[in-house]
């Protein structure tokens, strides 16, 4: 298929990336700004597994401070307001509400807590905490009275990815997605990497140095396909979440203390729900096959029903989902013991291609992840550029200071177009929104609807630039219009993305480009 996705090979490349997640989109867009020629495989979709699992944040991580990852919570404090300039139609600032229970930890340790958080990172557009009384008119029981308040930011994780994947294909890297990585040999300094692509076709490509980004795949991937030992243990942590009908009034979040020391958040999402998660517990099994288990989907309704004078049952509940967080072992009794750094390892042997693997990790701070990934890769790479992600802005975010004002511009500029679906598309795609609307003139031009304001021309704009092949690709991660969609308009959505042909996408991507 002669299809702008399907990037050609060079002869050799300076860096293989395999794993699509967004540590690899991450590493694959700094280095490719930085000069290198860059070659990414993924064996599913951009982000579809522990990238997309998560609670949506962009958070400093309060809780780690009781475990003294400072260095952590430091560094992802500050990433904070970084992201959020990079990705305003993404990344929204977010107030959380921290309900006192003063059995579970006393005033002043919260308070402590607090003031580091406020101070320990770098803060000009989030507002900082303070402490709060609840009234009559509050959704939590008569019994808490008062709490805190502190400032984090949301995040829609799985356009995350894909927005640093496209900006690396924008710089000249090869993204290759649907693309499993069968085995890798090192010789003569050089990486010879055999790939299998999603239809059983077959081909090779080589690399100066390789980056092991497979997430909770990463030790399993060191030992099958480059047949050596890991140099690090991994823990497999699942975390699942529950989508409710929205609980309470207001666009806050809300931070809730468990007896077992553990929190759960709740967040507003989409506008007509409540997103309730995560929890903790060790996972054994295949990562691409966890679901959230009866005794998590137990834990989070009793958490919530502890906290709110409204009481969930599970008949309130209209999606879940569960991921793996893959942490690198450090012997902690308790999972959420385990710290949520990362661990970057070289392996760098005479004659050797070097191998760069990454362990653990967070979304937050996946950016200062790839730029310790590049420093370490630096020796090997003389001629390599200076670091230049911390101001620039990830497709999207071009030019945008308010998505708001964006939405109010496109109506104006497409009289035509409906409000909801402007709001939507400047929360997604940002500026590139600019790009679905080019050489439109009526509702009609946008194609057919398929439900939920999804139309054919969105959904050919998915396929050509965001990697989109199936209904769950655009439903669940690019869009996450999956909640409002009937099974119906889902087999009619897949139907239309089987009929698709290689000259109806290239002549969309004409027309877009123009």
């Amino acid at each position: 298929m002669n299809h702008p996705l399907l990037a050609p090979l060079a002869e050799v490349y300076d860096l293989a990336v395999v794993g699509g997640g967004i540590n690899g989109a991450g590493i694959a867009a700094d280095a490719v700004g930085r000069g290198l020629s860059v070659f990414l495989c993924e064996q599913g979709d951009l982000g579809e597994h522990t990238s997309s699992a998560s609670s949506k944040l962009v958070h400093g991580g309060l809780r780690y401070l009781e475990h003294y990852e400072l260095r952590l919570v430091r560094e992802a404090l500050a990433e904070r307001e970084v992201l959020l300039a990079k990705a305003p139609h993404i990344i929204t600032p977010l107030r959380f509400v921290l309900p006192y229970r003063p059995h579970l930890r006393p005033s002043w340790m919260i308070r402590t807590g607090l003031f580091l958080y406020d101070h320990l990172g770098k803060r000009e557009k989030l507002g900082g905490s303070r402490s709060l009384r609840f009234g009559a008119d509050s959704p939590l029981k008569e019994e808490i009275t008062h709490g805190f308040e502190y400032s984090d930011c949301w995040v829609d994780d799985a356009r995350l990815v894909v927005l640093n994947a496209m900006a690396a294909r924008e710089l000249g890297a090869h993204i290759h997605t649907r693309t499993r990585c069968v085995s890798a040999r090192s010789s003569k300094g050089l990486w010879h990497l055999h790939l299998e692509r999603q239809d059983g076709s077959r081909f090779s490509i080589r690399a100066r140095a390789l980056v092991n980004a497979t997430g909770p795949w990463v030790a399993s991937f060191i030992e099958d396909q480059l047949r050596q030992a890991s140099p690090h243990g991994m823990r497999l942590i699942q975390g699942s979440h529950i989508v409710v009908p929205k609980l309470y009034e207001g666009d806050h979040a809300y931070i809730l203390q468990n007896e077992d020391r553990r929190i759960v958040f709740i967040t507003p999402y989409l506008g007509q729900f409540s997103l309730i998660g995560t929890t903790d517990h060790e996972y054994h099994g295949d990562p691409a096959q966890v679901r959230i288990t009866d005794n998590e989907i137990d834990y989070l309704l009793a958490i919530v029903n502890a906290h709110f004078k409204h009481q969930l049952h599970r008949a309130h509940i209209r999606h879940s989902y569960a991921g793996v967080r893959p942490l690198c072992d450090d012997e902690s009794d308790q999972p959420s013991a385990i710290t949520r750094d990362y661990t970057l390892t070289l392996s760098d042997s005479a004659g050797e291609g070097p191998l760069l693997s990454v362990f653990g990790g967070k979304l937050t701070t996946y950016r200062k992840l790839a730029e310790a990934a590049l420093a370490q890769l630096a020796p090997l790479f003389p001629e390599m550029k200076q670091p230049w992600t911390h101001d620039a802005a990830l497709p999207g975010g071009e030019h945008l200071e308010e998505p708001s004002a964006l939405a109010h511009a496109l109506c104006a500029s497409y009289p035509w177009l409906p409000g909801p679906i402007a709001r939507r598309w400047a929360r997604t795609y940002g500026s590139r929104s600019w790009l679905l609307l080019k050489g439109t003139d009526a509702l009609q031009d946008l194609g057919e609807c398929f439900g939920a304001g999804l139309h054919a021309r969105e959904v050919d704009y998915l396929m050509v630039e965001e990697w989109a092949q199936t209904a769950e690709d655009i439903l669940w991660r690019r869009t996450k219009l999956g909640l409002f969609m009937q099974p119906a308009e889902v087999a009619l959505l897949q139907r239309y993305l089987d009929s698709r042909t290689a000259k109806r996408l290239t002549h969309f991507d004409h027309v877009a480009q123009g």
